[in-house]
């Protein structure tokens, strides 16, 4: 191993341990490692540069700002509240309804923007059924990881293995993750509600108090509503076709992204372009350039020849191996680094006699994805949600989300490897 690739592994693990310490935010760490590898001359910028993803970017800018401006109209808080309702205030069939909501939004959006639309209503109606939100909040954020799972832009680790791969589409990614995503999703509510189902208890008289809530009055802008809707709906039938139409998912986004903002008129383009997440893009971009480094010095093919030489090269054996490796890594560190190294580890066997290594792809996506419901540092969103629990005086440790979530967790990858393997190697 030459002394480039030596310095590449350091400034990688030293990156790698600071983002898990969270000593350091993740972004400026991330980024000083991506630059730590031009300085000392592992790569050139333009080497950097050029693994940069920008689909991947311009997917998630693009998600954001259509999102922020379709949340300004309420539309989410009036299905939480309908949802409330159509479980006619029952504490265990809100639960449900939330949940479903939750997976189902998380689809289509980005997990931590549909945390953060749904927790503020879930406080709302915890507090009209004087009822513990907790349980509420976990279920939603696991179901937020599961339902993300489903879709190409449901979660980032998707989003990326789908920008690297370009024959895994939008359809590709719904026929192969969502069966799973749902069996998944419906055993994981049963388990929740068999979990809270001495604790979410309610009287007559608060269940009364929620149906007689008003859903409608949570619109607060008919015609944005409309003009969201029917952006956000013309960018999904553009993920669907983006195969066909031979056109990138981050132009079909950013397309979607400023008509909205052209019907819309300038009054919501300085709040949209603030509200991105600017903290994830540039996470992105560090993580990227840091990667680079390890792929020029030879760090990534030396680790996939070991790899295929612990599975004999066996593409059923890989992919089990890949699926478990990402759940356990993925519940104690951010999906996102581990995915980011994962992917030109996984091009890397193609080229060491691996030939089908679509498996392989989804055992990332579904182990990198489920593996973050493990701990409350697994995935952004259940740092975000536990950030606002804390802000209403509801603790969540994390030994407590860990005893929940994590039995959870390994169920759902007992379940992914069935299906791996029914699906693909029998």
């Amino acid at each position: 191993m030459t002394n480039q690739a030596l310095l590449a592994i350091g400034i990688f693990l030293v990156t790698y341990a600071l983002i898990i310490s969270e000593k350091v935010n993740r972004t400026i760490v991330a980024m000083l490692g991506g630059i730590l590898m031009v300085l000392f001359g592992v790569i050139t910028q333009e080497q950097g540069i050029d693994h940069i993803d920008f689909n991947t970017l311009g997917l998630l800018i693009g998600m954001m700002i259509i999102v922020t401006i379709t949340a300004q109209t309420g539309v989410f808080k009036f299905m939480a509240i309908l949802a409330a309702k159509k479980a006619h205030g029952n504490p265990l069939k809100v639960l449900i309804f939330l949940s479903l909501i939750t997976a189902g939004a998380s689809a289509l959006l980005d997990n931590v923007t549909t945390v953060l639309l749904m927790v503020p209503v879930t406080f709302s109606i915890a507090r009209q059924l004087q009822v513990n939100p907790i349980p509420y909040l976990l279920s939603e954020v696991i179901a937020s990881n599961v339902g993300g799972t489903a879709t190409l832009i449901g979660d980032p680790p998707n989003i990326m293995i789908g920008s690297r791969v370009p024959e895994l589409d939008f359809m590709a990614f719904l026929s192969n993750l969502a069966p799973i995503a749902f069996i998944v999703l419906i055993a994981t509510i049963f388990c929740l509600v068999v979990i809270y189902r001495r604790d979410l208890k309610s009287s007559p008289a608060l269940q009364a108090k929620i149906m007689a809530l008003n859903e409608k009055d949570e619109i607060t802008d008919t015609r944005l509503l409309k003009k969201s809707l029917t952006i956000l709906a013309l960018t999904i039938l553009g993920f669907v076709l983006h195969g066909w139409l031979h056109v990138e998912s981050a132009t079909i986004a950013l397309t979607g992204a400023f008509l909205l903002l052209l019907i819309t008129g300038e009054a919501y383009l300085e709040e949209a372009i603030s509200k991105v997440e600017w903290n994830t893009i540039f996470f992105f971009v560090g993580l990227f350039v840091l990667v680079s480094g390890l792929v020029h010095t030879g760090v990534i093919a030396l680790l996939a020849e070991k790899a295929m030489a612990l599975t004999g090269g066996d593409s059923q054996t890989t992919a089990f191996l890949i699926l478990w490796m990402s759940a356990i890594a993925s519940a104690f560190i951010d999906n996102i680094p581990f995915v980011a190294t994962m992917i030109p580890m996984i091009q890397e066997m193609g080229n060491l006699g691996i030939h089908n290594l679509e498996p392989l792809w989804w055992s990332l996506s579904l182990g990198a994805c489920l593996g973050g419901n493990g701990t409350i540092i697994g995935a952004s969103a259940n740092v975000i949600v536990a950030g606002m629990a804390a802000k209403e005086g509801h603790h969540i440790s994390f030994l407590y989300f860990m005893k929940v979530a994590f039995p959870l967790m390994i169920m759902s990858i007992i379940l992914s490897h069935l299906y791996i393997y029914l699906r693909y190697f029998m």
